[in-house]
């Protein structure tokens, strides 16, 4: 079967010297000849240029709690419009959404939805936020940008969960139009990022320092913890010391639960002990707010005032119960300052989740929540 090129024109590559062209969107700098698409798949030469083939196109939409990006500081029990598109510039063997992420046919794409369309589905849903996950958002960052900008003319904030794994320019332009993030943090050591996800440590580093020095983007961070490769005690360790002592403790750290997938089915479960312990490290490392993800422990998964110890939004799995928090975001027992984006009052939408079909055979919400992709 031919591979027919179509696309939108892409941004941030070059022509080197022997002709062929080189996407500098993230660091793997895929060099390309006619017709030929990075490792991504999604972003591919064609002619003189380079052409972004998922432009409008998304493997599917569904309105989640924000607490399942995970996002726990950020527009606390409100609901968010997420979606993605096919292709990933990681490899990683543990991928929970390969179905997408790795994606070579278009046939995944199901909707097509024009910026402006997505936007209007936000505000039409009642969602705070849209959210760009699934699969990288970066591999995207054309139609990522356009949507966030139709977004952000009509109120709706904008939600990045990514690896982080893309270049200083790229990198720039991307978080401009992004309110929060998510970031992936695979593991602590070049060597996971090399073995399981043909990348490397050190630039997923530099995007959080970025977010956090040269931006005002809320960011918390995500760790799949996966039994015998990044679940040691050392470096979980050298992981919160860094997190502290580079990003500040108020950073929040997700400690998740990995199940069996794509290419690891020989790994167990991770223990829900396993997540306690990083959940301990974490906390006498000084960070402030660190959580366990992917089981049901409400004490884990809450957030207690650094102040006094009050808990100040109790959470089970994705559901908000008791809320601690003054209109200004302070504990409302001591009065100190909690980080993050709150509003006057939490969201109720609880820990439902609503497919949404914005393509020409269903442009309606299904009434019933069912399982979609997972977003971390």
């Amino acid at each position: 079967m031919d591979d027919v090129i179509e696309g939108i024109p892409g941004r941030y590559w070059q022509t080197l010297p022997d002709g062929r062209i080189q996407c500098d969107l993230c660091p793997r700098e895929c060099k390309l000849q006619e017709g030929q698409r990075g490792l991504c798949f999604v972003r591919a030469r064609k002619g003189e240029g380079l052409v972004l083939t998922t432009y409008g196109r998304s493997s599917g939409f569904c309105i989640d709690p924000i607490e399942k990006k995970p996002l726990n500081h950020f527009l606390p029990g409100t609901s968010v419009l997420s979606f993605g598109t096919a292709g990933c510039n990681l490899t990683c063997k543990f991928c929970q959404n390969h179905d997408i992420s790795k994606a070579r046919q278009m046939d995944a794409l199901m909707d097509h939805a024009p910026p402006d369309v997505i936007a209007e589905a936000a505000v039409k849903g009642g969602c705070r936020s849209v959210a760009y996950t699934y699969n990288d958002p970066v591999i995207f960052l054309e139609y990522a940008v356009d949507v966030a900008q139709a977004c952000h003319e009509r109120g709706i904030r904008n939600v990045a969960v990514t690896a982080g794994y893309l270049k200083q320019a790229a990198r720039e332009e991307f978080f401009t139009h992004m309110d929060a993030a998510n970031v992936d943090l695979k593991a602590f050591t070049d060597s996971f990022y090399h073995s399981l996800c043909s990348a490397h440590l050190e630039p997923v580093l530099e995007t959080c320092l970025y977010l956090k020095y040269e931006t005002n983007v809320w960011f918390e961070l995500t760790v799949l913890l996966i039994p015998g490769e990044n679940d040691g005690e050392a470096e979980l360790e050298r992981l919160t010391q860094w997190v502290v002592e580079h990003l500040g403790g108020d950073v929040p750290v997700h400690f998740t639960a990995f199940h069996p997938d794509f290419r690891m089915l020989d790994k167990p479960r991770t223990p829900p002990e396993t997540l306690f312990r990083a959940y301990r490290i974490a906390r006498k490392n000084g960070v402030r707010f660190p959580y366990t993800g992917n089981i049901h422990h409400p004490q884990t998964g809450s957030s207690y005032c650094p102040g006094c110890g009050t808990c100040v939004m109790e959470r089970d799995w994705h559901e908000l119960s008791h809320w601690g928090l003054t209109q200004g975001g302070c504990c409302s027992q001591c009065g100190m300052d909690i980080p993050g984006v709150f509003e006057e009052r939490p969201g109720t939408w609880g820990r439902r989740r609503q497919p949404l079909r914005l393509g020409p055979l269903a442009d309606r919400m299904h009434p019933d929540p069912v399982q979609g992709p997972v977003s971390s």
